[in-house]
């Protein structure tokens, strides 16, 4: 997917600086940078971020860091030296947005706060990610994303009742908040555009879920009542479950709309359940629920789970299976919306990786390339701010880049 070579980007000519690592900043600034924005991730010299080494790696370096790092540029900055913090304030002061997520405190005890930044430059836009906000007695505690996921709440569901619980199988917690932290970005932008005036984005890795919980809070406020773990049903929302087929394998079927449910009930040759009256609508239903999903297993465990998904497809009624990679990469409505994209890594080998969300028509995100690598961009970043080849040779031998 690529954007017409006759139409900018949307954020083309928006500065960002990148003073994160690992997973929630760094996604944030992915997909600004997608769309056009300039991104300048800075990272520590020798090692870089730490996201380069997790997970699988190839020829020393992560697969996922050519999906979270695309479309940056790489400057090795050593930000717990004098002289690196002062070049990221002259980066700072004609920047746009900076994106940090280190805990809150570290960039105020480097003269690299909000306070010090906003002064050197009024329109800057400062986004903060953290485990627990800017405020709070929580405030200076370590915060992870699954630590997010358990006090915002959705850990405390997943998992079958009765067992301890267990996690998504991916860094949900931080990808929400980097999610919030775009908006954001996009909201104080729109702002800018009117008073001129850049401020401050904070953004809790544990609000970023828990603003997810739909009606958890109120259910409880209302009746004491709490949400207890559920399987793969969805309680309240009946039928929304997963049912076993024959052969072992397992089909997902989500009949919980009116009509559809009365549609399901007939594929599985159940009309007198489909006309009760009781079940005509979801409350009913939910009161019936394991009456209703012994039915519809009823049915499935009889029969393959593409002949299941064939008839369901034909009456309209939602139903699917769970992918896995191999599913996703071999998927034809994937490759028709362009979500399976190839890049070409710095090694030459070819690499397949997600496409760009969410799709424009008239601008379209870029592809761009994969991860750079640890200080590609260092030189030309610093020259773009005058600091001359002598200077920065000095800076290099100090180890400061």
């Amino acid at each position: 997917m690529a954007a017409s070579d006759s139409r900018q980007l949307p954020l083309t000519g928006l500065k960002v600086l990148e003073l994160g690592q690992l997973i929630a900043g760094p996604f944030a600034t992915k997909l600004l940078g997608e769309f056009g924005a300039d991104v300048i991730k800075i990272e520590p010299p020798g090692t870089g971020d730490p996201l380069r080494k997790w997970r699988k790696i190839e020829d020393g370096t992560s697969l996922w860091w050519h999906v979270q790092t695309r479309n940056k540029r790489s400057v090795a900055l050593d930000l717990r030296s004098a002289d690196g913090q002062a070049l990221v304030r002259r980066l700072a002061a004609e920047a746009d947005v900076v994106v940090e997520n280190f805990r809150p405190g570290t960039l105020d005890n480097w003269e690299l706060g909000w306070e010090t930044l906003s002064a050197l430059n009024p329109r800057l836009i400062m986004v903060h990610i953290s485990g627990y906000g800017q405020t709070g007695p929580y405030r200076d505690k370590p915060g992870f994303g699954v630590i997010g996921e358990a006090m915002g709440g959705l850990r405390y569901l997943t998992g079958q009742p009765g067992e301890p619980s267990v996690r998504v199988g991916v860094s949900i917690g931080d990808s929400l908040s980097a999610l919030y932290a775009v908006i954001g970005t996009l909201l104080a932008l729109q702002e800018r555009n009117r008073s001129g005036l850049g401020q401050e984005i904070d953004v809790a890795l544990y609000e970023s879920v828990f603003a997810m919980m739909e009606s958890l809070l109120p259910e409880y406020d209302a009746s004491g009542e709490i949400r207890e773990p559920s399987g793969s049903a969805l309680p309240g929302i009946t039928p929304s479950n997963a049912y076993r087929c024959q052969g072992g394998d397992y089909v997902l079927i989500a009949g919980n709309g009116d009509s559809i449910f009365k549609r399901l009930m007939e594929v599985i040759g159940r009309p007198e359940i489909a006309d009760d009256p009781n079940l005509a609508h979801n409350d009913g239903r939910s009161r019936q629920a394991e009456m209703i999903d012994a039915a519809i297993q009823a049915w499935t465990q009889e029969r393959p789970r593409d002949e299941i998904l064939t008839a369901l497809d034909a009456a309209r009624v939602p139903a699917g299976y769970p992918y896995t990679a191999a599913d996703i990469a071999n998927d034809p409505h994937y490759a028709a919306r362009e979500m399976l994209q190839t890049i070409q890594r710095p090694n030459g080998k070819p690499l397949k990786v997600p496409g760009v969300l969410p799709k424009l028509s008239a601008t379209p995100g870029r592809l761009g390339e994969g991860g750079a690598e640890l200080g590609k961009h260092t030189d030309e970043v610093l020259d773009e701010l005058g600091i001359d080849q002598a200077t920065r040779d000095k800076l290099r031998q100090a180890g400061i880049i």
